[in-house]
């Protein structure tokens, strides 16, 4: 299956601030998701690349790596900085992790204390806080409170489905 490279994808945030808690569920929701999908999948078939990129694992732990990003952009928004720190798009910490090494189900259990961190960190802001903003530094224009929900949202899922067809692909060879 074709697919963007996540550093080509453009982004519009034209929705309204009121739409967070709906994004909030997919936040939350995504480590529910990575263990369904990885549920029954063989350590062997967990650990392999297809050669196009990361295994399963490490696509997970790539998210658990991440995981300090939208906290820190939000606490910037909300400390008035006018620029989001940006992300290291070498993804060194993750290429040099060795996350294939790791127990899937220690694997899990961080990403899914990473996730309840970020939800309770999203659910202590004031629905004021929602709108405010700073510029995003790669896609050159401004990111609200809730774009970091929606942005984290469509980046987990962009690597769901790399998860979901690793597990197909790998599983039939």
């Amino acid at each position: 299956m074709a697919r963007w490279k996540w550093v080509e994808r453009k982004f519009t945030f034209d929705f309204p601030p009121s739409k967070l808690p709906d994004l909030l569920e997919r936040v939350r929701g995504t480590p529910a998701r990575v263990e369904e999908l990885v549920r029954g999948v063989p350590r062997d078939l967990l650990t392999r690349s297809d050669g196009r990129g990361w295994s399963v694992q490490q696509n997970i732990g790539h998210l658990v790596d991440l995981g300090y990003l939208p906290l820190r952009r939000i606490e910037q928004i909300l400390a008035g900085e006018g620029t989001l720190v940006g992300a290291d798009m070498t993804n060194q910490k993750t290429n040099e992790a060795a996350h294939n090494a790791r127990d899937i189900a220690e694997l899990l259990a961080e990403f899914r204390a990473e996730r309840a961190l970020l939800v309770r960190r999203f659910e202590s802001l004031e629905e004021p806080d929602w709108e405010k903003a700073a510029l995003h530094p790669r896609l050159r224009q401004p990111m609200r409170i809730v774009d970091i929900a929606y942005f984290d949202s469509e980046h987990d899922d962009y690597h769901l489905a790399r998860i979901s067809e690793l597990a197909r692909n790998l599983g039939r060879a």
